[in-house]
């Protein structure tokens, strides 16, 4: 009896004392911290490989100089998405230089969006050697930003196969520059403006950077991979409106594009007390992800 006691004692302590990375491995999948190199420098990530898996997804960043992307990451592995997520460059354990600041030409000019776009597609050939299946299809996740970076990075590597973008700019980086500091960061700002007004300031605004526009849609006119956009309505950072009319000019040419527009929400369309964008996206993985595996058994 008193070593029933003391072995139930010391399962419990274990249990409250194993660092998290261990107690994930006993759940629903496994984390591994991995290092990659990008551009002559050495970024560092983890992998969350679920028990049985659907597909896999690389997280690309938006703007901002954040870690990677753990809590978005988890919410995918628990559902069967085999996921590698990266300290962007310059942040936490990876090398090289953040370049910022947040909104500015040194952030969004194009040598940083194909830098950053090299980086998505080493994570992404990083990745594909540690899956065991090697018929799972991979693709992108990415927010914001990631809308330039990710058309950039499918163009360049053949390996990435669909692609998932929430909040994500299909317009010219200055065109979205001129929005954004139109909208001035301001909640109410379509309480009191129209579509027409909004569309002329981003037509003739004046530019406060000067530098050479990066235009997604010429990636994107090359790739014939499946993507999908979650949009926001009330987004103040990029006119998710004209955005969706220049998906729906790529779809009439016959793209393999979908979106899907909210309209109660802002920008932030990946939010953890936000399910629905998730849920939408999650079931759109997994049936692209059934249609690629059977599209290669086929052949």
């Amino acid at each position: 009896m008193n070593n029933n006691f003391f072995s139930k004692a010391l399962l419990w302590f274990l249990l409250i004392t194993l660092p998290e990375m261990v107690f994930s491995q006993s759940t629903d999948f496994t984390i591994q911290d991995v290092k990659f190199e990008s551009q002559g420098i050495t970024l560092a990530g983890s992998i969350l490989m679920p028990k049985k898996i659907f597909a896999a997804v690389v997280i690309v960043h938006g703007s901002d100089p954040v870690k990677r992307e753990m809590e978005f990451a988890k919410r995918l592995a628990k559902e069967g998405i085999a996921v590698l997520t990266y300290d962007k460059r310059g942040v936490g354990e990876s090398g090289g230089v953040y370049v910022g600041p947040t909104v500015g030409t040194n952030n969004i000019d194009t040598t940083n969006l194909n830098l950053l776009a090299d980086d998505a597609s080493a994570a992404v050939i990083t990745f594909r050697n540690y899956l065991k299946d090697k018929k799972t299809p991979i693709g992108l996740v990415g927010f914001s930003q990631a809308g330039w970076i990710i058309p950039i990075a499918a163009s360049k590597n053949p390996k990435i196969e669909f692609m998932v973008l929430f909040s994500c700019p299909t317009i010219t980086t200055l065109e979205q520059l001129r929005f954004q500091f139109y909208t001035n960061g301001n909640n109410n700002f379509w309480e009191n403006h129209t579509e027409s007004d909004a569309r002329e300031h981003i037509k003739n605004d004046p530019d406060k950077y000067q530098f050479t526009a990066t235009d997604p849609k010429i990636p994107l006119n090359t790739l014939s991979i499946p993507g999908i956009w979650l949009f926001g309505e009330k987004d103040i950072q990029i006119p998710v409106k004209l955005c969706i009319e220049q998906l729906n000019t790529l779809k009439a040419q016959g793209k393999p594009f979908e979106y899907t527009l909210f309209s109660t929400l802002g920008h932030n369309t990946s939010s953890d007390n936000i399910t629905e964008p998730f849920a939408i996206s999650l079931q759109w993985i997994k049936q692209k992800a059934l249609n690629i595996k059977q599209s290669k058994a086929s052949k």
